[in-house]
């Protein structure tokens, strides 16, 4: 794995101030990456920082992906450490909780689904791949999924269309890089003991769910792995590897 994370690689991580994202964001912080997180909540980055900040170099930003200005920040941030090597779209929404069935789904509801789970990694991608192409070196984007975007479950529609909507647009811009350094990696992390999850499905087991941190182990080794230009995993299926 570590032929692929290199000491001084830079990465952005959105949502990294919690669950997956903070996971993820530990990982590559002891491969020796500079990351950049971003959260909606400056309290909760602020605790993450104080806990991430001993392990390596990181540059936390608070603000809602959402907001074009701060994805422009983001990537700002990155352009002064000088590269860009991997970017990870975890960041994303519910839209409303309970989960609503498909005919009480409101348009504001699907409305924020859309601006933060489809078009705020659209807008990072796009400006991200300007910088990740100046490199010689292979660079990768990471679009978090769910099962829900393949599967049928009540009250997930809207959520599940989200997500399926950001597969098949990482699939199209895969065919629109060939002979480009530059990989998409669509990765669908299980049920995970997480404030999301918590949210989502108040009464889970949490020991029916999967750790956060072995899901992050398990997406570096996917990373680490991919040979081709648009690869999705399933990432309890690398843990059982």
């Amino acid at each position: 794995m570590s032929e692929w994370f290199e000491r001084g690689h830079v990465a952005i991580v959105t949502g990294g101030s919690r669950g997956l994202g903070k996971a993820v964001t530990r990982e590559l912080l002891e491969r020796g990456l500079r990351v950049i997180i971003d959260g909606r909540s400056e309290t909760a980055l602020n605790r993450a920082l104080e806990e991430l900040r001993p392990i390596g170099e990181v540059i936390a930003i608070a603000g809602d992906v959402a907001d074009k200005e701060h994805v422009h920040a983001l990537v700002s941030a990155a352009k002064r450490l000088g590269r860009l090597d991997l970017v990870v779209n975890n960041a994303s929404t519910l839209g409303e909780r309970p989960l609503p069935r498909i005919e009480e789904l409101s348009k504001e509801t699907f409305d924020r689904l859309f601006d933060v789970n489809v078009f705020a990694p659209i807008h990072l991608m796009q400006h991200a791949l300007r910088l990740m192409r100046r490199s010689s070196e292979i660079a990768t984007i990471v679009n978090i999924t769910s099962d829900a975007a393949v599967e049928a479950y009540a009250t997930w529609g809207g959520y599940g269309a989200s997500k399926a909507a950001l597969e098949h647009f990482s699939r199209v811009l895969a065919a629109e890089l060939p002979g480009q350094p530059v990989r998409i990696l669509v990765a669908d992390p299980g049920d995970m003991d997480t404030d999301m999850h918590r949210d989502a499905v108040p009464d889970a087991d949490p020991s029916d769910l999967g750790d956060p941190g072995e899901a992050a182990g398990a997406l570096l080794a996917a990373i680490a792995s991919m040979r081709e230009p648009y690869e999705r995993v399933r990432l309890t299926g690398v843990l059982a590897r």
